[in-house]
């Protein structure tokens, strides 16, 4: 009955053995996730050979009914056979523009898609595929600037990268300062700095005087809180020497 038992066991360690073994084996080719989805096909000379390249957008949702698209990439196949992918941030409605931002003769991939916030903020990429070698141009630096509350329901603000100044009226605003408690009979009660936004988005531009074409990037400059919007601060950009470079800025009021 022993040597039975041993016999039992022995044959059933050899199989859970066998099981293991096959547990650990290769795993098979990794599939298409159920959710991805092709947002967009575009066909481009993005690497400067003359020939089209298709650009495939691609996208994985946040849940299968959701519009907020949690994995964004580009799967890019050059006319040469050459398989390239750029990895993006998340977001609403996502699109690729190709423009030649850089100026060496070919189309550059300018990335954008909504955060989906309050303050129409967007995700932006730009690349260069020239010569079939992928290379991140960037975008240009936010601006330096200086914003604050003053008495009298004033506001100044300060572009530090070309020198001008502004100042802003905002009694129109007093009732709603004095109850938030900023100010007091017209005085503030300490000094407050004005909410400076990163850049919403930018969008390709001629810029005067130049050849080809640059950026204009969009910064919006609030008092007490984010929809209390006191002016817009447009920058314009053109790229040279490897670099962004800032031409002007202007500035208009909410």
């Amino acid at each position: 009955m022993r040597r039975e038992l041993l016999f039992a066991f022995g044959a059933f360690f050899v199989m859970s053995l066998h099981a293991i073994a096959g547990n650990f084996s290769a795993p098979p080719p990794e599939k298409q996730h159920v959710n991805e989805m092709t947002v967009k096909v575009y066909k481009e000379d993005v690497t400067g050979d003359g020939k089209k390249d298709t650009i495939t957008l691609k996208a994985i949702p946040y849940s299968p009914d959701a519009l907020f698209l949690k994995q964004i990439w580009a799967d890019i196949t050059t006319s040469k056979g050459s398989d390239i992918r750029i990895d993006y941030e998340g977001g609403y409605e996502p699109k690729i523009q190709f423009v030649d931002l850089n100026h060496d003769g070919i189309k550059d991939m300018l990335y954008s898609s909504a955060t989906g916030g309050s303050g129409g903020l967007y995700t932006m990429a730009l690349h260069t595929l020239a010569d079939n070698k992928l290379v991140d141009i960037g975008l240009p630096e936010p601006l330096t600037i200086t914003a604050q509350f003053e008495d009298n329901y004033m506001a100044t603000i300060t572009f530090v990268d070309t020198n001008q100044s502004y100042t802003i009226d905002l009694s129109d605003r007093k009732e709603d300062y004095e109850r938030l408690g900023i100010y007091t009979d017209g005085k503030l009660n300490e000094p407050m700095e004005l909410m400076v936004s990163p850049y919403a988005f930018f969008e390709p531009a001629k810029i005067f005087g130049k050849s080809g074409k640059g950026l204009k990037g969009y910064q919006q400059i609030s008092g007490a809180y984010h929809a209390d919007g006191i002016g817009t601060a447009t920058s314009y950009w053109y790229y040279d020497d490897g670099k962004w470079n800032l031409v002007k800025i202007k500035w208009r009021e909410s």
